[in-house]
């Protein structure tokens, strides 16, 4: 996280509008990720901290319920 400077604001620059083309292929990358997840070994997932239940479970979401953060 960066810090504020001293003396200027603390507004966010506006959000440059993504072509609907890019969108689908985030979505299209989001839902690749999950399904890989999905397909991960007990070894790989012990690897990234999750379990068997929590992959399942985060490969089962939809592409479109992502955070934001993932989105920008």
């Amino acid at each position: 996280m960066a810090y504020p400077i001293p003396g200027t604001t603390t507004a966010r620059a506006p959000r440059i509008a993504k072509s609907p083309l890019s969108r689908l292929l985030m979505l299209m990358g989001i839902g690749r990720e999950r399904r890989a997840l999905h397909h991960l070994d007990d070894a790989l997932l012990r690897d990234i901290g999750l379990t068997r239940h929590e992959a399942r479970t985060e490969a089962r979401r939809p592409a479109w319920d992502a955070p934001e953060r993932w989105r920008s």
